[in-house]
This record gives C-alpha cells, structure tokens and sequence, in this order.
C-alpha cells in the first residue's frame, strides 16, 4: 500500500465498525493505478512502445492473455503515465536519457464494450485526441471520419490507440477492427487487447507484435487480494490464511478472487461482523459462476438490459424454471417498465451474448417437443446486485 492509501485510510477511520469502508477497492471493475506483479509484463510493454521516446510509433500490435490476468489493469496504468509524461509542461521534455519534442504521439485508452459500432469507436478515438468537444448527436459516420483524419493531418500529429475487450460477442474481433483503423490514417497505430489465443486466430489477421499477459501465480494473486482488502476493508477484516486460500481457488483470476472477495465482505458486513469469517469467502466463492463473465462487461450494458437483468437474478427458481416464467415474473417486477415481448427479447440475447445461459431440464421418454429451459445467470450476480443498487440508489 502506498502512502496516499495510508493516509486515505487513517482519513476514513472515524471510530466506525463498518468492515467495508471502500467498495471501489475491492470491485473487480476498478483498476489500480499501479498493477502489482506485473513487472516482467509491463517492461514488455515498456520495450514495444520505445519508438516513441524517439518521436515514431510502433507497429500495430495484439495484447492477449486469459480472464483476470490484469491486460486491462496493466494496458490503462501504462497509457495513462505516459499520457502524464508527455503531457508536461513546455514543448520540450526532458528525460534522463531523452530530449522528448512535441512531435511525440498521443495516447488513447477505447474500450470496444462503449464503442462497439463504427462511429462510436471513430467518436472514441477523436474525443481523446482532441481538446474540444466532439459532438454525438447531428453527425454522421463519414463526418466523424473526415474529423479524425484531419486531426491527424499535421505533420507531427499521431496517435497510439489501445482498444481493449477485442473479440467479445458484443465487439469487433481483430480483423475487423484493423479493417476499421487501417485505411484511418497513416499517423495511427493500435493495440488490441483481447482473449483469444493467436493459435486460434487467422495468420492474415494478426498484427506483426503479439504481447502475452499470463494468468497471475499464486503469490502474486495473494499479494493482489491482500493489498485491494488493505485499502477497502477495515483493518484485520481478512486472515492471511484467507487470503492464501481464496488466491488458490481463483487459479490465477484476479477477477474471480476479488469478485469473491467483494461478495463474502458483503455478506459479513450484512451480518455485522468485524471480519470475514470462512463461511463468508465460501459463500462468495460459490456465488462466483466458473467460468464468469467478467463484471465490467455486465456494466457496460445498456440500461434497460441492466434493469431486465437485475430482475432475474432476484427472480426464485421456479420463476427461472423457462424463458416464459422468467419473462412474466421481470415483467410484473418493481421497476421494471418493459412489455414481456421486450423482455424476452432481451433475455435472448443477453443468453446468445454469454451473459446468462439457457439449461435445458432433464425429459422423459414420453414427453414431446423441445423441452423447456431454465435461465441461469453467468455473471457474479451479488456483485452486480450490489454495485448496480449503489449506483441507482437503491
């Protein structure tokens, strides 16, 4: 912990027993401002954008590793210090080994989840580059175009773009993103981040730097858990024997682990406890789908499938039993201002997108017909419940 974090802590420690003091802290969601052990990734990273320490950009490139192994935490601490580093004041900076002029590119952070068509990723790109506001309404996809290259037509003008969450079903996979970016400009280069394998994705599709991020070891998981339950939970509210063992499940997901973590603190805390106690991380652990779809990707949904699917996973089992009975009880749910042809629409595709899954029941012999499905969540549900309750007040 550093010390901003310690003094923030002594700040919040007002004499309370609140054992959660910072949900931020322990939402999988959140990304930190320094990954911890990522060092051998992060000088990776640090050699592949050297060029621009000479004013050039580096070649396109695929950052790729499994779920939870911090391609995301790593890829926006990096963009956003070198954003500061060439950002400082003057036209000139200087480095211990660099005179950096400001012909240096500038960096922008897109996640594919929000930006998912093509104006919106051209929209993304833009709004980082320049300082004014670009608008979203009134402009259509070859004006937001044309801006973006005329953003880049000085001659020192140009942009390292990083899209992360590439080749998700809601996002473009990497051919179509380079179909997007290459004929932009010849002042941009990308970075994608994603999960798939470079094995399994065609030879013509891949851009020339390929980056590897592999899933944390179980030290470094430990280490993680224990500084994010620093930071958000009161002092001695996680064992170190806690700590190893929620580190061991995970497998090297740091996404799952503090998944995990957020929901067995919350459930202690709804209890009044002082601590976590081991029921408490064995219930968070069962509440954790394996594999899970990733809690930020549950966020990035649109409102109105966010409030279809905060219904469901407070609906009983035999409201879940089919598509129906699940579309009838959200329907008649507080809250929810939706026609039941909506909501089963959404609840489609929200199990075509991986988001919840349709398990068909056993049938018997005699039976006819395609049997019904029951609809299960594949999300980390208290986790959602919790922050989407924050987020609207409920």
């Amino acid at each position: 912990m550093d010390l901003k974090s310690r003094i923030r802590r002594r700040q919040r420690n007002d004499g309370s027993t609140r054992l959660v003091v910072d949900y931020d802290a322990i939402n999988p969601a959140v990304h930190v401002e320094e990954p911890t052990g990522r060092g051998p990734v992060l000088e990776r990273l640090l050699d592949y954008v050297d060029p621009v320490f000479d004013g050039d950009l580096p070649p396109d490139a695929y950052v790729f590793g499994p779920s939870g192994s911090g391609k995301s935490a790593i890829v926006t601490a990096l963009f956003e210090q070198l954003r500061r580093v060439f950002s400082q004041t003057g036209s000139i900076i200087h480095t211990s080994t660099r005179v950096l002029t400001d012909d240096t590119p500038t960096f922008v952070y897109v996640d594919a989840r929000g930006a998912a068509s093509d104006f919106a990723l051209y929209h993304a790109i833009l709004d980082g580059l320049v300082e004014e506001t670009v608008p979203e309404q009134g402009i259509g996809l070859e004006s937001i175009r044309s801006r973006l290259q005329q953003a880049l037509e000085p001659y020192d003008s140009s942009v390292l773009v990083a899209v992360d969450h590439v080749g998700e079903p809601e996002t473009y996979d990497l051919a179509e993103l380079a179909g997007r970016l290459a004929p932009t400009s010849d002042s941009l280069r990308w970075t994608a981040i994603g999960r798939g394998d470079p094995a399994s994705i065609e030879a013509d599709d891949l851009p020339p730097e390929r980056i590897e991020v592999p899933a944390y070891e179980r030290h470094a998981l430990v280490d993680i858990v224990t500084e994010r339950a620093s930071n958000g939970l009161a002092r001695r509210a996680l064992q170190h024997e806690e700590t190893r063992r929620l580190a061991s499940w995970a497998d090297g997901n740091a996404h799952d682990a503090l998944a995990a973590l957020f929901v067995a603190a919350d459930r202690a805390a709804a209890a009044d406890r002082s601590r976590i106690h081991n029921e408490d991380l064995t219930a968070g652990m069962d509440g954790i789908p394996r594999p899970s779809v990733p809690i930020g990707r549950v966020l990035a949904l649109s409102d109105t499938r966010k409030v279809v699917l905060r219904a469901l996973i407070d609906l009983d089992e035999d409201e879940r039993e089919s598509v129906d009975a699940a579309t009838a009880a959200i329907a008649a749910s507080e809250g929810v201002d939706l026609s039941e042809s909506t909501v089963k629409r959404f609840l489609y595709e929200l199990a075509e997108a991986g988001i919840t899954e349709r398990v068909s029941h056993p049938r018997s012999t005699r039976e006819i017909g395609r049997p019904p499905s029951r609809v299960e969540p594949r999300i980390p549900a208290l986790v959602f419940r919790q922050l989407y309750d924050l987020q609207s007040g409920g």
